[in-house]
């Protein structure tokens, strides 16, 4: 199959042929239809995160099922899945207590020794959140997927897989936003307009936008916001004080950069929470003035929005159909595997929302 293979940072993805492994236990093969080019895979090609090379990157999308391996009894061939890079093993302490993000069960691979499920030649390949999903192909453990209707288009529903769950959950799950809060948003790409379209959801009175680029301004208001300020740091600290008498319920950063992660919590009201998606290198650090915190101020993280994505995508799924769930107006462009690398260079400029790659079928 073909496959965008990584085999140094900062440099060109070469589109090469690759084989892949036959499922086993509790694993699925997956014909990728699409996948959504999303931040986080950018963060890996660049070197701000390490990642085993050679690898296949990619982690948001779906597919339809073609084969399933021993034990797999929730998916048949030709069932269409969506694709999340929130694997879980179903039974440990985390996934019991309803972390399933969380989970860090190695059963979740094969084993060392065992064939790999990519390789190029005799040579494995890394198989980028479990699914790789910039090839044609992915085989995937069982609980990396949820069932898709046949008749929802492919780029809407991988960009249920990662970007549009990490920016709803944090308000449907991490911050459970209730009608008539005041939510800030930082930063309007992929995830944050998904925030924001989550708020306008959930009920919330005033749903603040904030992006240095002013000309998504339009973006942000057809997504649900109710303001938009494009301006440094300290001006628009003051311009949401002034707004909101002091502070909002929720700062939600969607860019991942410390500043930004200081801004959020600076924007809080007194028992506010500010809660940050967005991924920063290890190196970075934040610093926050400790007073802040006697007033019962709450800095949380939040991963992929808290899912339990077996729950949450087919509510979101119901939110789209409904007509209240935007994913269709997220996709800036549809393109072909080997666009990929110019695609994810429009992503860090800001230039788009989201770039889905179209696979032929």
């Amino acid at each position: 199959m073909r496959a965008a293979v990584l085999r140094d940072v900062n440099a060109p993805m070469e589109i090469e042929e690759i084989a892949i492994s036959k499922p086993r236990a509790r694993e699925i093969l997956v014909r990728t239809e699409a996948t959504g080019i999303c931040h986080t895979d950018l963060s890996y090609a660049t070197g701000l995160q390490p990642v085993p090379l050679p690898a296949v990157l990619g982690h948001e999308s779906c597919g339809t099922v073609e084969a399933v391996g021993e034990g797999v009894t929730m998916f048949r061939p030709g069932d269409r899945v969506i694709t999340t890079l929130a694997t879980f093993c179903g039974h440990c302490s985390l996934c019991a207590t309803g972390h399933l993000y969380l989970c860090e069960s190695p059963e979740r691979d094969r084993l060392p020794g065992d064939e790999p499920r990519l390789r190029h030649g005799e040579a494995p390949l890394y198989q980028f959140a479990r699914l790789g999903a910039f090839a044609e192909q992915m085989l995937v453990h069982e609980n990396a997927c949820v069932k898709m209707p046949h008749d929802m288009s492919a780029e809407a529903g991988a960009l249920l897989g990662c970007g549009v769950l990490t920016g709803a959950g944090a308000v449907f799950n991490t911050a459970a936003v209730r009608p008539g809060q005041s939510v800030a948003v930082i930063g309007c790409g992929g995830v944050g307009l998904s925030a924001i379209n989550a708020a306008a959801i959930a009920g919330a009175g005033r749903i603040i936008a904030l992006d240095l680029q002013p000309e998504k301004e339009g973006l942000a208001r057809d997504f649900g916001a109710t303001d938009f300020v494009s301006a440094p740091a300290g001006e628009a600290l003051g311009t949401i004080r002034e707004m909101t008498r002091g502070g909002v319920d929720f700062a939600i950063e969607a860019v991942g950069h410390p500043a930004s992660v200081e801004q959020a919590f600076a924007m809080i009201r007194r028992g506010g929470t500010a809660i940050v998606l967005g991924m920063m290198p290890r190196e970075m650090r934040v610093t926050l003035p400790g007073v802040e915190f006697v007033y019962d101020k709450t800095l949380k993280g939040s991963t992929l929005g808290s899912t339990r994505f077996p729950y949450d995508i087919p509510r979101l799924i119901d939110f789209y159909r409904q007509g209240k769930l935007k994913l269709d107006r997220l996709v800036s462009g549809r393109i072909g595997l080997d666009e990929v690398d110019g695609a994810m260079r429009a992503m860090g400029a800001g230039a788009v929302a989201r770039s889905v790659v179209i696979f032929p079928q």
